[in-house]
């Protein structure tokens, strides 16, 4: 090896260990699903090296504890009826960012997807402040294949349709609820508290009430459950069973693949073990 070559592979070394996080930046990050086994191979990175972190309420303990032990752990979660207000966090990750900290807003799944990620970094970038968004695994997902449900499948579906549980609730619906019942899946994101108006509204937009459905709490976290029904009594099971969030609805004939495709994965034995949910409520 020449020495130039030597030097360029010094400087690429070098390189590698510099901080990816700079202070006076922040970085939006997705942390999947809730393992920390899910993470991207940056987002533990960044969470390593962040000097602030600004977590959500679905963050599980085991990714903060990446964190290094002189990081800022700030909790600014959002919960049914008892929200942060979204201009709170903005002036937050602005004010952290000011005073010289690497700041990572630590979000589940993914940071812009129902995450309010677009609005978070508008407001960065009104401020002048540095920002990068790392992805993350959704649990749009992630939750379905927790459960062993495929979203699409040649039998079954060939589209997918994500829609927000939240606007179901009457005061913001922009749902295309007949478009949404035509597509062979649906999947609703904290959508546990309208369960039974989302299933209302696809019956009343064609949907048969006979459709299979699952609602899948915790997935791939302790304490994970699912139940399964049809369309017409979800809201009754999800009921019986307690099911609180963080959850998700999946609406389709895919869900009626699920006994096969779980038994799939009980005979592969070489797949690795899965924190994952068991059955609930048929």
């Amino acid at each position: 090896m020449t020495r130039a070559e030597n030097s360029k592979g010094e400087q690429h070394a070098a390189r590698d260990r510099e901080p990816i996080l700079r202070p006076g930046k922040v970085v939006l990050v997705g942390a999947g699903p809730g393992d920390p086994d899910l993470l991207t191979v940056r987002a533990a990175r960044l969470i390593a090296e962040a000097d602030v972190l600004v977590y959500d309420r679905l963050i599980q303990s085991g990714v903060l504890a990446l964190a290094k032990p002189t990081a800022e752990k700030i909790y600014m979660g959002k919960e049914h009826g008892h929200a942060t207000r979204q201009e709170e966090i903005h002036r937050l990750l602005v004010k952290e960012a000011h005073a010289g900290k690497s700041v990572v807003r630590l979000k589940g799944g993914d940071p812009f997807l129902f995450g309010r990620g677009g609005e978070e970094i508008e407001y960065l970038a009104e401020h002048g402040i540095a920002f990068d968004v790392v992805p993350g695994v959704s649990s749009c997902l992630s939750a379905p294949l927790s459960a062993n449900i495929a979203v699409t499948h040649r039998d079954a579906a060939s589209a997918v349709t994500i829609v927000t549980g939240h606007s179901a609730d009457g005061h913001e619906d922009r749902v295309d609820w007949e478009a949404v019942a035509r597509i062979g899946t649906a999947v609703f994101l904290m959508g546990v508290h309208n369960v039974a108006t989302i299933a209302s509204k696809l019956i009343a937009a064609g949907r048969s009430p006979e459709t299979p459905a699952a609602m899948i709490q915790m997935a791939f976290c302790e304490g994970g459950r699912v139940v399964t029904a049809t369309l017409g009594s979800i809201a009754d099971e999800v009921r019986r069973a307690a099911i609180e969030p963080p959850a998700t609805l999946v609406v389709g004939e895919v869900v009626r693949l699920r006994e096969r495709l779980r038994q799939l994965a009980d005979f592969n034995s070489t797949r690795p073990a899965q924190p994952g949910p068991h059955q609930a409520g048929g």
